[in-house]
């Protein structure tokens, strides 16, 4: 077998077999046991938060923030196109109507057209943000801080703040940024908005194989999100339950994976600083490709790096660059297909949506695991520039 670099895979380095051999020999393996409290006390002091509660993905955890947000069926939620589809499919699980917004430069939420929505298509009425066509409640909106970038944030929250709209921030790939200036200055990703979802996938920046948190305002509501998580049990003796609840809470086995990885955060994003630097290096000056940079004054984890290329300059189609480089053993992928134009979506509302559209049919993620090696990326480089100089030629 040849060369392969893949895209992003996890590391395990540390006390992760330690830690999960200890809790199959206590034989705490489901959702009761000390590793789930102490990844949640972990995450909270790392998130400088009160609280956390440890879910089953990050997508409970989005889910668990809209029923706390009170999102109901017929009301709207304000969303990104540009994302993976679990950041907008629990909207639906209320039976709740997205509505699509464009994206900035940073490929996260543009905070001046979500203002243009608010102001144009909505109007106020007794504290509640009312869309003037379908006399729908606005009642929130989930940003998503997409690569480990942090979107405009200080924006996005007077908006909030004017329209009374709940803000559940998505930093399922952000876990680890923060501000370094402005208004939030030292406030990490997922602890600004009233709610904020992590993610521990396999392709993370730490995992627990699947798994994820959410953090809130304060304690009292990430006790009852940790509530609903386990079946809502008011009496586990005697299994009263008052309310509706989930089965969302994290296993003790995945927390204990969840807790030698947090360990290692620290470690993992200091790498993936270190390699996109390096990236940076080895495409500067590179006419068919630039690396998409990260929001000033912010401190990012690079979670994933991202090449925009310039594709009227280039004969083929993002496919046949992902495929030809496949050959050289490098695997690449591209950013998602915009969610408004999922079958599943194509009725709902997209609010002016234009750089969205230019970066989906532009944008190549590149190899980002915290343990690629120096010669890997020089030879991801390398291919790179050989595949598209090659492809502009043709």
């Amino acid at each position: 077998m040849g060369r392969f670099i893949p895209l992003s895979i996890p590391n395990f380095e540390g006390n992760e077999r330690k830690y999960v051999n200890d809790a199959i020999e206590q034989g705490w393996v489901s959702t009761g046991g000390a590793y789930i409290t102490e990844l949640e006390k972990g995450l909270a002091e790392f998130l400088k938060t009160d609280s956390v509660a440890a879910c089953q993905s990050g997508t409970s955890g989005l889910h668990l923030s809209l029923i706390e947000c009170g999102v109901r069926p017929g009301d709207m939620v304000l969303v990104p196109t540009l994302t993976f589809i679990a950041a907008v499919n629990p909207v639906r699980y209320q039976f709740a109507d997205p509505v699509f917004i464009d994206c900035d430069d940073s490929l996260c939420m543009d905070p001046d057209k979500l203002r243009a929505f608010c102001e144009r298509e909505c109007r106020l009425i007794d504290g509640s943000l009312i869309h003037n066509i379908s006399g729908k409640c606005v009642k929130a909106v989930v940003v998503v801080h997409v690569f480990g970038n942090l979107a405009d944030m200080e924006k996005i929250m007077e908006v909030a703040l004017e329209y009374h709209l709940k803000v559940i921030e998505d930093a399922t790939e952000a876990l680890g940024t923060y501000y370094t200036k402005g208004r939030y200055a030292g406030k990490y990703a997922g602890t600004i908005g009233d709610f904020g979802a992590y993610s521990f996938n396999g392709n993370k920046i730490i995992t627990t194989g699947g798994g994820g948190a959410v953090t809130a305002r304060n304690a009292e509501t990430v006790a009852h999100i940790r509530y609903l998580s386990t079946q809502a049990k008011n009496d586990e003796q005697y299994y009263v339950h008052h309310e509706v609840g989930y089965n969302y809470r994290m296993t003790n086995l995945q927390a204990a994976l969840g807790v030698a990885q947090l360990e290692e955060l620290p470690e993992f994003i200091l790498r993936k600083r270190k390699n996109y630097e390096l990236y940076q290096e080895c495409f500067k000056g590179f006419s068919f490709g630039k690396l998409l940079g990260f929001r000033s004054g912010t401190y990012s984890n690079q979670w994933f790096y991202s090449l925009e290329i310039p594709m009227d300059s280039i004969q083929g189609t993002l496919r046949d660059i992902i495929k030809r480089l496949q050959d050289q053993g490098v695997q690449t992928r591209a950013v998602w297909q915009l969610i408004h134009e999922q079958k599943p979506y194509q009725e709902a509302i997209a609010y002016q949506i234009e750089r969205a559209s230019y970066y989906s049919s532009c944008i190549l993620n590149i190899p980002s695991s915290t343990q690629i090696t120096e010669d890997d990326i020089r030879y991801v480089a390398e291919q790179v520039k050989i595949v598209l100089g090659e492809m502009a030629n043709e």
